[in-house]
């Protein structure tokens, strides 16, 4: 990531954050949409799930600009995932997800940079997580 998709990346949350409440909503409820099946890893009650999305991606966000500062909490928070029953082939979708989430809420601001920032973001962050909770991926035979 540049430091100028840093950049649009925390400026862009900072106007979704006023919000975070109506965000993390939408998030779920399109993931619930998409995935139905990984409803059943969530609890009934979602308010303190939603806070605590919000809560990570504003650490997330605000620890870009030195990502040595966020990985142990990432690392963390991947293997955590792996016990509630999250597979690998769950972060794309909770990435796609997170984007169409940004994008309705960020409207006309969403721009190709931005989602390309967002997607570069989401990238580094989840292939990282995903090494911490499942392991390097086996070379393929030569």
């Amino acid at each position: 990531m540049t430091p100028e998709q840093i950049t649009l990346i925390q400026q862009s949350f900072a106007k979704v954050a006023p919000m975070s409440e109506q965000a993390a909503v939408l998030f779920y409820d399109r993931l619930f949409e998409v995935a139905p099946s990984v409803r059943a890893m969530f609890p009934e009650d979602m308010t303190e799930q939603r806070k605590k999305l919000m809560g990570m991606l504003a650490a997330v966000v605000g620890g870009l600009s030195n990502l040595d500062s966020i990985l142990p909490a990432a690392s963390a928070l991947a293997k955590r995932h792996v016990a509630y029953g999250a597979m690998a082939e769950h972060y794309p979708v909770v990435g796609a997800t997170l984007l169409w989430t940004l994008e309705k809420g960020l409207g006309q601001a969403w721009t190709p940079e931005l989602a390309k920032a967002w997607t570069d973001a989401y990238g580094v962050l989840s292939g990282y997580m995903m090494s911490e909770a499942y392991g390097a991926r086996p070379q393929a035979a030569e």
